[in-house]
């Protein structure tokens, strides 16, 4: 099992044991591009678990697809000040739209004669295109409200990349959403940050703080944003998605106004929302183990894996009478299933492979198993092995990969619980930090004194968490007012 052999240990490089799961897991590679990633058939099977689920939930939430242009015109990000200011440094540039055969026999090189007119962005974010395109969609109250979302790939000029966390190009879903008053806009950027959680706690079972940014950590021609944060193994935090008031700025930027019901002219108000591939490291970080990933059934590609002990046709014949039934009965309750009867692998090697590949529950049956009437059952989370009866196996597999959600989500949730501490003095929060973990603290609300912690610690705030403890104190730092504990963290 040299896969498991050369999986390095997390106690040893917790970053290592993250980029060795990754590849030996068979979710993504590097890619000849710098920066980039090729998301592999296993990897690109969980982000479509992902998308289909969270699509159904947008769905339902009234939201409709929709797909914008991934070239957007330079000038376009001129139009919102703070918006290009945030992304000026990671954007990409298409200058020219032809080749040609260099003269020397040498390759190809770009035509100096096929210069554009205005050079392209390829997208960061879509909101300047989409802005401009909703200023012909808009005129009237009854136009509204707008409710879009973009499945679509970005880029953002990334130096330093790890497979899933932060790539130069990356998959994602972009909401972009249009109304006739800040009360509804609002109510959106915050119906939809409940979604995420709901999708992070029930589907990823990972328990996230929901809460708002600070102006520091706000997205660029945002008014508000709301985010989940989550906390890993390593104690880091990762910011799982993101939802964003806008207000008015970018329908000022692109004049996009509508008659309202009193025949005023207004503004548009608009929000954006999204979350990205990025999911799938918080994923992996959030359950794997040493033995390699641990998959949370909702989001299993394979939830239950069929492995056959047999010595010769006839004996594998026997095994197919006694588990097609079982495979069709547990399909028809909606559960995926995989019989590996393979024979170019041999048994412990299978056993180990789909350990390494998180598949929850293992099912083994041999011959003399089904002379026993019995099957041998392993649960990928606690590796807990038992000897079940044929009889009623379907329905307890089913239980079992319900236990198994919840057991996952109940043992992220101790860790995060575990690794929350509040402090009220800067030397306690100096001390505090660097053993990892959430720390809540009171700020001054001040950028200057929180751009002070995060270079002296390289802690950020990560959010303002909504139903916290919101009891006034005094700034660790400072010794100003602080109207409430604000949460802090390392962070990816």
């Amino acid at each position: 099992m040299a896969e498991l052999k050369d999986l390095t240990k997390r106690s040893e490089s917790y970053s290592q044991w993250y980029n060795d799961l990754v590849i030996k897991a068979d979710l993504a590679e590097q890619s000849p591009v710098r920066g980039c990633m090729v998301i592999k058939p296993y990897g690109y099977a969980i982000w479509e678990k992902i998308q289909r689920t969270l699509d159904e939930m947008f769905k339902e939430t009234g939201h409709v697809n929709a797909y914008f242009p991934m070239l957007i015109p330079k000038s376009y990000l001129s139009r919102e000040a703070e918006h290009v200011e945030g992304f000026a440094k990671e954007c990409a540039v298409v200058t020219h739209y032809r080749l040609k055969n260099a003269e020397d026999g040498s390759g190809v090189v770009v035509d100096p004669a096929a210069r554009l007119e205005e050079e392209m962005i390829i997208r960061p974010t879509s909101e300047t295109i989409i802005w401009s395109t909703y200023k012909n969609w808009i005129q009237s109250y009854r136009d509204l409200p707008i409710m879009v979302n973009q499945w679509a790939n970005v880029m953002r000029w990334e130096m330093r990349t790890r497979l899933f966390l932060r790539t130069a190009e990356f998959l994602w879903q972009e909401g972009h959403t249009a109304h006739a008053t800040r009360e509804e806009a609002e109510k959106e950027a915050q119906t939809m940050l409940h979604v995420y959680n709901d999708f992070a706690n029930n589907y990823m079972a990972l328990p996230v703080v929901m809460g708002v940014k600070s102006a520091n950590e706000r997205f660029a021609g945002a008014l508000d944003t709301y985010t989940i944060e989550g906390m890993m193994q390593d104690g880091k935090a990762l910011q799982c998605g993101t939802s964003h008031f806008l207000g008015q700025n970018f329908a000022k930027a692109f004049n996009v106004q509508f008659v309202d019901k009193n025949n005023n002219l207004e503004y548009v108000w608009a929000t954006s929302w999204g979350v990205s591939t990025r999911l799938m490291g918080a994923l992996i970080m959030t359950h794997s183990d040493d033995n390699g990933l641990v998959l949370p059934p909702a989001l299993a590609p394979i939830q239950v894996v069929i492995v056959p002990i047999y010595k010769n046709e006839e004996q594998l014949s026997k095994i197919k009478e006694t588990i097609d039934p079982m495979i069709a009965e547990l399909k028809k309750m909606g559960v995926t299933v995989k019989f590996d009867d393979a024979d170019n692998k041999r048994p412990g090697f299978k056993f180990a492979e789909y350990e390494l590949k998180g598949v929850p529950v293992r099912l083994v049956l041999g011959a003399r198993d089904i002379e026993n009437g019995t099957i041998e059952v392993m649960r990928r989370d606690t590796l807990e092995k038992e000897t079940r009866s044929i009889e009623g196996i379907t329905g307890y597999v089913k239980e079992l990969l319900d236990e198994i959600q919840a057991n996952l989500h109940r043992k992220a949730l101790a860790m995060r619980e575990e690794n929350t501490r509040s402090v009220d003095t800067y030397e306690e929060f100096k001390t505090e930090i660097e053993k990892g973990g959430f720390i809540l603290a009171h700020w001054d609300g001040t950028p200057e004194t929180e751009e002070q912690i995060k270079n002296e610690t390289k802690a950020t705030i990560r959010c303002i968490p909504i139903g916290w403890d919101e009891t006034p104190g005094t700034c660790m730092v400072t010794g100003k007012p602080s109207a409430r504990r604000v949460l802090f963290a390392r962070a990816y």
